[in-house]
């Protein structure tokens, strides 16, 4: 069962009705499309319509005959987790069975509580929580994710019991994955010793000996230009989010990810809670940068990580965030070279020039656009194709030497390629190199 809440209403150039066309893509059709879902236009930035929201959230509860039993041991879900300074790991959770009250021994995901403190959503303490009632757990072990399933348990050694089996259960699929792997590397380990082995089978031991050299000899460690530019292809990040969903948010987008031949992108770490020194520490290691939303990173770390070279980013907005990725994985990209045309030249005649004892041939033309510089660079354009670049090796207007000519002037140029033939009709274009900061093809939807 779905309510739909359509969020930022308030802008002016808000389109409800585009979102509600594009959720009928994926089978969600409104009530305005004949369908059964609710369809509520709300603003979180101004509270509109959140009362409408709410009611119809219970208008559909009710239709739908939802009922939970307060008795017996308690089934939550989490909905958020966060680290808070004073409380240590902090759940917000929905009770779906049974009543939670304070010192009941819980599980969700790897980690266990026994739970300490509960608060409402007003930060109000609270003794128990029932069907349906949002809560803030405190007592964690560890941080749990959101979406884990919470089950009550009789005692702490059963809590150690289900999460040490779930730990076990989580290292042998790992195993398997681990184990496929490592066939999978044996297997191209064998055919490569195989084709090795039919390549030298044939030779004496002498021969063997000579290719295996040559083959080494080939192999030359990275120069550090070579190992500079490697380096400089790869970011490694490390991730921290106030809130476990914020990090699986910004996670989601890293996995649409797909300039990897531009720019590798390498996830060295994630985490929820302020930037700490071991973050730092990382990114140091891996000459990474720290990305931080909604979390602080303070003076003393500030001055650690400047003291290291440690680039530390902090966000807000999501979006924000990303543009900042997508900017330094920009920054990684080597520079394209882009050609700006200065001048434009028609050939109309062509000619021999005697220099010494040899003949340089020399085209007359006309500037039809700009102007031509001697200093810049040049093409001769045939039929619509390039047949030359490089420079001027003189340009003349009559008899004289000059250095600029401009339009609607003529002038006699040689090239610093004497093998290139001029004829009739043929184009120079005069034109500058400039280096333009690449941008990074990753687009990650919005």
């Amino acid at each position: 069962p779905i309510v739909l809440a359509i969020n930022k209403c308030d802008k002016a150039e808000a389109d409800p009705e585009k979102v509600k066309k594009e959720l009928l893509a994926y089978d969600v059709v409104c009530e305005d499309y004949g369908g059964d879902v609710q369809a509520v236009h709300v603003s979180a930035l101004t509270g509109d319509n959140l009362m409408a929201l709410a009611e119809a959230t219970i208008a559909l509860a009710e239709m739908l005959e939802l009922k939970a039993d307060p008795a017996g041991p308690v089934e939550g879900t989490v909905i958020e987790s966060f680290t808070d300074k004073g409380r240590g790991p902090v759940t917000t959770a929905i009770i779906q069975r049974g009543t939670l009250r304070k010192g009941s021994i819980l599980v969700a995901g790897k980690s266990w509580a026994k739970v300490r403190l509960m608060f409402d959503e007003n930060g109000k303490t609270v003794n128990e929580a029932s069907p349906s009632m949002p809560v803030g757990i405190t007592g964690w072990r560890d941080l749990p994710s959101a979406g884990d399933e919470i089950l009550e348990v009789e005692s702490e050694p059963r809590a150690r019991e289900v999460v040490d089996w779930r730990k076990y259960e989580q290292e042998q699929e790992k195993n398997i994955e681990d184990l496929k792997m490592i066939e999978e590397k044996r297997k191209e380990h064998q055919e490569a010793h195989r084709k090795a082995r039919e390549k030298y089978g044939t030779l004496n031991w002498k021969e063997r000996s000579f290719m295996k050299y040559q083959e080494k000899k080939e192999q030359k460690p990275l120069k550090s230009k070579e190992k500079t530019e490697r380096d400089s292809n790869v970011l490694p990040i490390i991730i921290k989010g106030d809130v476990d969903g914020s990090v699986e948010a910004i996670l989601n987008i890293m996995d649409t990810y797909d300039a990897s031949h531009e720019c590798e992108l390498e996830l060295v770490h994630f985490g929820v809670g302020d930037i700490s020194e071991n973050d730092v520490n990382l990114a140091e290691t891996f000459r990474g940068v720290i990305y931080g939303f909604n979390v602080n990173a303070g003076n003393v770390i500030q001055q650690s990580a400047a003291k290291k070279r440690v680039k530390i980013k902090l966000h807000k907005i999501i979006y924000r965030l990303v543009e900042d990725l997508q900017e330094e994985l920009s920054s990684r990209l080597p520079c394209t070279v882009e050609e700006h045309p200065i001048g434009e030249a028609s050939i109309l005649a062509t000619f021999s020039v005697a220099e010494g004892k040899k003949k340089v041939p020399v085209a007359g033309c006309r500037v039809q656009k700009g102007q031509l510089e001697k200093q810049k660079k040049f093409k001769l354009i045939r039929n619509g194709h390039v047949i030359w670049k490089g420079s001027l090796t003189s340009l003349k207007h009559h008899k004289d030497d000059v250095s600029v000519i401009k339009t609607g002037m003529d002038c006699g140029l040689s090239l610093d390629e004497e093998k290139i033939e001029f004829k009739v009709g043929d184009e120079i274009v005069c034109y500058e190199e400039k280096e333009v900061l690449a941008k990074t093809s990753w687009d990650p939807g919005f």
